[in-house]
């Protein structure tokens, strides 16, 4: 009997990190680059997605050249109870690109994309117009050092 000591092995790390750098490569490029069969790389792929491993396969969008050159994040202390209804109006604000629920004096972190400050400003009184939404606190994200990763983790994981 083996025992899976991981949820991924090098294989499935080596294939999740070609996805990553090479979304639109096909199946049959990406076999020939890790050097196994297609139907290997096909079969290894829908068990990722079974598993709820592998959830999607979008592209990245820039925000700031879509228009929208501020990010903050935006801590949110709710009225306590009313979780689904300010949940409901961040979903209604396409501003609102993610969503945390975390423990500490806020409810949830949001990271947010503004034009300008006083996009930013506009956007958070229309959240604080619910009263699910207790208050909040704006941070500015002045930079990124390190962008949305999880091919480090995939790759530890993975045993790479």
């Amino acid at each position: 009997m083996v025992i899976l000591t991981s949820p991924i092995d090098q294989l499935d790390a080596r294939l999740i990190g070609e996805l990553r750098e090479n979304p639109r490569l096909g199946l049959l490029e990406i076999s020939r680059r890790l050097g196994v069969a297609r139907g290997t790389v096909q079969a290894r792929l829908a068990k990722l997605e079974q598993r709820g491993i592998v959830t999607g396969y979008g592209p990245e969008i820039d925000a700031a050249e879509l228009g929208h050159r501020i990010q903050a994040l935006v801590m949110l202390a709710l009225t306590q109870g009313r979780l689904a209804e300010a949940v409901d109006a961040l979903e209604a604000t396409p501003e609102v690109l993610e969503v945390d629920a975390v423990s500490g004096p806020e409810d949830l972190i949001c990271r947010v994309a503004a034009r300008d400050p006083e996009h930013l400003q506009e956007i958070v009184n229309r959240l604080l117009a619910t009263n699910a939404i207790r208050h909040s606190t704006s941070y500015v994200v002045l930079s990124r050092p390190i962008r949305p990763r999880v091919q480090p983790l995939v790759d530890a994981v993975g045993g790479g």
